[in-house]
């Protein structure tokens, strides 16, 4: 059933709709079109944000302080920090100030992705971005809509719960990857056969999922437009 939207409740849209969306974005295919209206939660997060080379427009506008390379990667990927008090250096009187120039990252971040997932986005540090999360509604057109919303979150919840059954227990620990491969991997939990699987039989669905998805991404990375 759908929830009534409250007072305090914000429309998320058709889940099936956004979730179609949302794995587009994840593709690369698109970005996102997330209603934030006044709401600068993702600014003031303490968020790290990666800037890829690609990023021309704002690397051109991000003062050079503001920018360290990125650990572990390639001396052009580079990371934008955040100032003490957790808000975006680029923010200022709750306006982004190069909101035309911001990162590919800054235009793909949709924390519906955690509404989805059933999950918060974090601990204090994420307290404002956790409340528009908690507000946010999907509507369900059909059954399948219900149903895709369930696996998502069923998903969510195999990953956070039962990460001793992926090899080496290697899944994801931070709310965003929990959300983004629950996203990815959705379909492994339609499966009408999943109850005769065991939890380490859907961990390497999981897995196996999650490379496919991989692998679709980086092919449409190298089709031409």
């Amino acid at each position: 059933m759908n929830k009534t939207l409250t007072q305090d409740a914000i429309a998320a849209g058709p889940f099936g709709a956004w979730l179609e969306q949302a794995r587009e974005s994840l593709h690369g295919a698109r970005g996102s079109d997330v209603p934030c209206g006044d709401c600068v939660g993702c600014c003031v997060s303490s968020y790290f944000i990666p800037v890829r080379p690609e990023d021309t427009a704002a690397l051109d506008t991000i003062p050079a302080k503001y920018l360290v390379n990125a650990p572990g990667q390639p001396r052009e990927q580079w990371m934008m920090g955040y100032r003490e008090d957790g808000t975006c250096p680029m923010l200022t009187d709750r306006k982004c100030t190069i909101y035309a120039q911001r990162p590919q990252t800054c235009r793909d971040y949709d924390c519906r992705v955690f509404a989805a997932a059933g999950i918060d986005a974090g601990g204090d540090d994420k307290v404002v971005i956790n409340r528009r999360v908690h507000a946010w509604r999907f509507t369900y057109p059909s059954p399948s809509d219900q149903a895709a919303h369930a696996a998502v979150q069923a998903a969510a919840a195999f990953i956070t719960t039962r990460r001793d059954k992926f090899p080496g227990a290697r899944a994801p620990t931070a709310p965003t990857g929990i959300a983004v491969l629950a996203l990815k991997v959705y379909a492994v939990f339609l499966d009408p056969g999943l109850q005769a699987k065991t939890e380490s039989d859907i961990a390497l669905a999981i897995i196996s999922a999650s490379r496919d998805f991989d692998t679709r991404a980086r092919e449409a990375e190298r089709s031409p437009a």
